[in-house]
């Protein structure tokens, strides 16, 4: 338990710092003093990505599986967009597009994908003794 609440708080750091990066990169509209001013927002909306990543995503995945299946795994993308999308539409004084969304979803995909790896590892390590 100790360490899945590790892992989430590791993820919910890590997908606040994706979130300002994307919107860095992909803009929504905000000046470069109020990315600055807004690192609270980010930890907001970084939690809020969290958590209905761990709740909702499974569900949307399980809706989405035929689209899923039809375009070989490549309609993911567009549920990790969706999910960006719902949980910058939850943070307080956050907005992106759809498309940014995506692109976005992209981002933290990749983001989440060399961590969980990273987890694993250390994790495989410390079994191991090692």
């Amino acid at each position: 338990m100790k360490q899945q609440l590790g892992s989430f708080v590791v993820r919910w750091f890590l997908n606040s710092l994706g979130l300002w990066v994307a919107v860095r990169l992909f803009g929504t509209g905000y000046s470069d003093a109020q990315i600055s001013q807004n690192s609270w927002g980010f930890l907001i909306a970084g939690l809020i990505f969290s958590i209905v990543n761990a709740v909702l995503r499974p569900f949307i995945m399980v809706l989405s599986l035929p689209a899923i299946l039809l375009t070989l795994g490549l309609f993911t993308i567009i549920v990790n967009g969706f999910m960006v999308y719902v949980s910058l539409m939850l943070a307080p004084g956050m907005q992106m597009t759809f498309w940014n969304s995506v692109l976005t979803g992209l981002v933290l995909s990749l983001l989440n994908y060399a961590v969980g790896s990273m987890l694993e590892i250390r994790s495989a390590h410390h079994h191991k003794g090692v």
